[in-house]
């Protein structure tokens, strides 16, 4: 690129960041406004600003505003901000708290049911539906892709949300994030296992490394990683709530490594910033000054690109007749029940009370964004048509809007009182 065309692109690049993190704050504070995470207000502010209110109504300037010359620089900072969070929610939790039988337990069982039940709804959905709305498509392609959309809890978010409500060291927090972090690795092996049968057909020994990678990759990092971690903080403490700016740049690595490292295995780069952040979840010193120094900018300026870029690229105004519309409630509601229902069910086998089982169900329904990055996927790669994937990202949004709500129900019956949303 030239010196001229380089400069084109910071502008365009800069011009779209004016627009979307005012956007994303302005929206995420009317969302809390009205008691809904900030999350939910800016999936809300990517969904408007992209084709489905301001391109829609304003095409020519809203292509003017979000060139596509950007495209790839802003999809960059979106995951290298999703990286950022991901390392942060693993960092944030008290794995301390799975050394319960109960708990440890519980983790398994959810994650099983949490999987298990909607990719078998949505394999079931999928056959039916595609005479009428996939004909062109390969009916057992399409069909597990459905199945893999129904199956997906959206870790980043459902993380942001137990931020918010300050559920993050709560023993329903913490078994339903380990129990969405589980859900998301299963999803994404699953994901690549159709993409890998609709390509080139289904190979198990590849399945065979690629799972048997990320047990050595999780096993090093135990065995290797945290004793090396534990070695540079203690050399290496924090001071007046600051982190050492050696200590920074080493993570930075190590979050990017881990990165590299799950993308080459094939479950994407974020579960990377995941497995690099519970490594140092028991260093509370070092999690709180991370907060303070690097979390705040990468929830102001990182996450907003993240959630509105990917809203950027959805048209929710795709589906067009009657019959669309009764396909997309009926996937809203098997999404819904296929969570819900099973998830509390398990939870209730596994020892877990009423209140807490009834939690667990409504913070593992939620799907989010990551829903719409597997969307994505599976739209670029001819696995769903325009009308489907239309009807899984509204999907996705009713389920993470239905979490706030029903949190604010429930807590209190599982003896968790609610207080004023923490500002994450």
């Amino acid at each position: 690129m030239t010196v001229h065309e380089v400069e084109e692109l910071v502008v365009a690049v800069l011009l779209q960041l004016i627009i979307i993190i005012p956007a994303a704050r302005i929206a995420g504070s009317a969302a809390r406004a009205v008691g809904q995470p900030r999350v939910v207000g800016e999936i809300i502010a990517g969904l408007m600003l992209g084709p489905s209110l301001f391109g829609y109504f304003w095409p020519e300037l809203s292509g003017e505003i979000f060139s596509p010359v950007a495209a790839p620089a802003m999809q960059v900072l979106s995951q290298i901000g999703l990286l950022l969070l991901m390392f942060q929610i693993g960092a944030d939790f008290e794995y301390g708290l799975l050394r319960y039988n109960r708990n440890s337990r519980g983790v398994l069982l959810i994650a099983a049911a949490s999987v298990a039940t909607p990719f078998a709804i949505g394999f079931v959905i999928g056959q039916i539906s595609h005479p009428y709305l996939a004909p062109g498509i390969d009916s057992l392609i399409y069909s597990l892709f459905v199945s893999v959309a129904l199956a997906i809890t959206a870790l980043p978010v459902l993380g942001r949300i137990l931020k918010e409500y300050n559920l993050t060291r709560t023993q329903v927090g913490v078994v339903a994030v380990s129990a969405a972090a589980l859900n998301d690795v299963v999803g994404w092996v699953l994901l690549a296992t159709v993409a890998t049968m609709a390509t080139s057909g289904l190979s198990l020994v590849a399945l065979g490394w690629q799972v048997g990678g990320l047990a050595v990759l999780a096993a090093a990092l135990a065995l290797v990683g945290a004793p090396l971690v534990r070695a540079v903080l203690s050399r290496n403490p924090v001071k007046d709530s600051e982190l050492p700016l050696s200590v920074m740049a080493l993570v930075f690595l190590l979050v990017f490594a881990c990165g590299i490292a799950t993308q080459k295995l094939g479950v994407f780069t974020i579960f990377g910033g995941f497995l690099a952040g519970i490594l140092f979840h028991s260093h509370f010193e070092f999690v709180k000054a991370w907060q303070n120094q690097i979390g705040k900018f990468v929830l102001v300026f990182f996450l907003p690109i993240f959630f509105t870029f990917t809203g950027l690229h959805t048209n929710v105004l795709g589906l067009a007749n009657g019959t669309d519309w009764l396909w997309c409630l009926i996937m809203i509601a098997a999404a819904i029940v296929a969570k819900v229902v099973p998830v509390y069910l398990t939870a209730r086998a596994g020892g877990f009370s009423a209140g807490d089982a009834s939690v667990l169900g409504a913070l593992m329904n939620t799907r989010g964004l990551m829903e719409l990055i597997v969307l994505n996927v599976g739209y670029s790669m001819g696995f769903i048509p325009q009308n489907v994937f239309t009807m899984l990202v509204l999907m996705a949004v009713v389920t993470t809007m239905m979490t706030g709500p029903l949190l604010r129900v429930l807590l209190p019956r599982s003896g968790i009182k609610v207080g004023r949303l923490i500002d994450a």
